[in-house]
């Protein structure tokens, strides 16, 4: 197959192009942060190669190692680079994992990140055990003004599309990580038929997760491949909706180019080999974005 044929074939293409709706409000801005998930080599190599590639900045699980945490800092500061913290807590135990989660959050809010995505709670604490969670990030974030967003994610709070309803219904000012991918996963579908959660959902997102899910798993092999077009038209429209609201309003959004490494990416059996290149997808990702979505 020639590449302009199989340019033609991929769904993105016809993404890599201005969205044109509006013209941005003044104090709009686009973030564009890279992901060291699965990235093998050092803060300063890490943080020269996203330099060199275009993100503005990246976002990392906070380092509580103290010697890895100042290597991370000093590497973003060398290369001007913005930084966000992702934490969250691992203890099956509910008080000692919110233990856990409010003092590394205390400290990781304390060092001023662009934000913190917060991987909050678990799926099967209680509905007030979860909220309990919502309700610290929220007066952490008025005492240190730094935003706290908690993600769409699987086995923590906001899981599920309904679970997040209501959490969002009972927290009117709770703000989101969207990686909706997730919630594909997790239904089965493209959420066709909730779609008045996620317009709520939608409403709510400060910071975007752009991986790209699917019925039957949270990242498909490649973005690029026409097999996916009908999921990625799905998500590159929930995303669409969300920078305009954005662009209206005059407000910053920050986007994490975020496809993973294997498991997430799919392995040849036996071989461990992955069937695409993680780095390069991403890389697709944000320049496609940052095409479409800049001022």
């Amino acid at each position: 197959m020639s590449g302009t044929a199989a340019a033609m074939m991929n769904p993105l293409e016809s993404f890599n192009k201005p969205l044109t709706t509006s013209s941005p409000s003044a104090g709009f801005e686009l973030i564009m942060l890279a992901t060291n998930w699965g990235y093998g080599g050092s803060w300063e190599e890490f943080c020269a190669k996203i330099k060199d590639d275009g993100y503005d900045g990246a976002e990392v699980w906070y380092p509580e190692e103290e010697k890895s945490r100042k290597e991370f800092l000093d590497a973003v500061h060398k290369y001007n680079l913005k930084f966000a913290f992702l934490f969250g807590g691992s203890d099956r135990d509910y008080a000692r994992h919110l233990q856990q989660f409010k003092s590394a959050l205390e400290q990781a809010a304390a060092l001023k990140p662009l934000f913190i995505n917060s991987h909050s709670g678990r799926d099967h604490f209680n509905f007030e055990q979860n909220k309990s969670f919502i309700d610290f990030t929220a007066e952490l974030n008025a005492k240190t003004k730094v935003p706290i967003y908690h993600e769409t994610h699987r086995g923590r709070i906001l899981y599920s599309a309904p679970v997040g309803r209501q959490f969002m219904e009972a927290h009117p000012t709770l703000r989101l990580t969207l990686d909706i991918s997730h919630w594909c996963n997790v239904h089965e579908s493209l959420l066709e038929d909730q779609s008045e959660t996620v317009k709520l959902a939608l409403s709510r997102t400060d910071h975007i997760h752009t991986r790209i899910g699917h019925a039957e798993g949270p990242q498909v092999n490649d973005p690029r491949a026409p097999e996916w077009k009908d999921a990625v038209n799905a998500h590159m429209g929930w995303w669409d909706q969300v920078v305009e609201q954005k662009r209206r309003e005059g407000k910053r959004i920050t986007m994490l180019t975020e496809f993973g490494p294997v498991d997430y990416l799919p392995a040849l059996p036996y071989t461990r080999q992955p069937v695409a290149n993680q780095w390069d997808i991403n890389k697709y990702m944000l320049d496609t974005l940052r095409k479409r979505y800049a001022k």
